[in-house]
C-alpha cells in the first residue's frame, strides 16, 4: 500500500468521522463546546494529514514496508490500551503511557517519548478541562491531587 493510498483512506475516514459527528448532541447542555468538537477536531487533523500524503511530491512516496509493520502494530495497540484504560488511569496518564510506544515508533528514545507524553497529556488536559471546560477523567491522579 503506498502513502498516497493511505492518504486517500485517511481523507475518506476523516470525511466519515465529520459526517457522523454532525449528529452528536447532548440532551442537555453540560459543556460549552459540546460532544461534537473533539471528533470534528480529530477528523480535521486526520483529513489534513491525508491530504498532505496525497499532495506531496512523489519522491517521498515510500510505501508500507515490512519493517514498518512492527511500529504500526505497536501504535495500534497503544491506542487500544488508551481507549481501555482512559477512564481508570485518567486522561493525562493515559496519554503519557500511549505516547511511549508511539514516540519510540517515530525514532524517539524512551525518555524523550515519555517526557513528551507527560507534557502532551498535561497540556491537553489543561486545554480541554480549564480553557474549553470539557470534563476529562483524572483517574489515578485524582488521588494524588486530593480528589476531584
Amino acid at each position: 500500500m503506498s502513502d498516497r493510498i493511505l492518504g486517500a483512506a485517511c481523507v475518506v475516514v476523516a470525511a466519515g468521522m465529520a459526517w457522523a459527528a454532525q449528529d452528536y448532541a447532548a440532551p442537555f447542555s453540560y459543556e460549552p463546546v459540546g460532544p461534537r468538537a473533539f471528533p470534528l477536531l480529530l477528523a480535521g487533523l486526520l483529513g489534513s494529514g491525508g491530504l498532505w500524503m496525497l499532495l506531496r511530491p512523489s519522491g517521498h512516496d515510500s510505501g508500507l514496508r515490512l519493517a514498518q509493520l512492527g511500529p504500526a502494530l505497536a501504535m495500534i495497540g497503544a491506542v487500544l490500551l488508551f481507549a481501555l484504560l482512559f477512564t481508570w488511569l485518567g486522561f493525562p496518564l493515559a496519554v503519557a503511557l500511549m505516547s511511549l510506544p508511539v514516540g519510540m515508533a517515530f525514532g524517539g528514545s524512551w525518555k524523550q517519548s515519555l517526557a513528551g507524553g507527560i507534557g502532551l497529556g498535561l497540556l491537553l488536559f489543561l486545554l480541554f478541562d480549564k480553557l474549553l471546560d470539557v470534563v476529562l477523567p483524572t483517574g489515578l491522579l485524582a488521588f494524588a491531587l486530593g480528589g476531584r
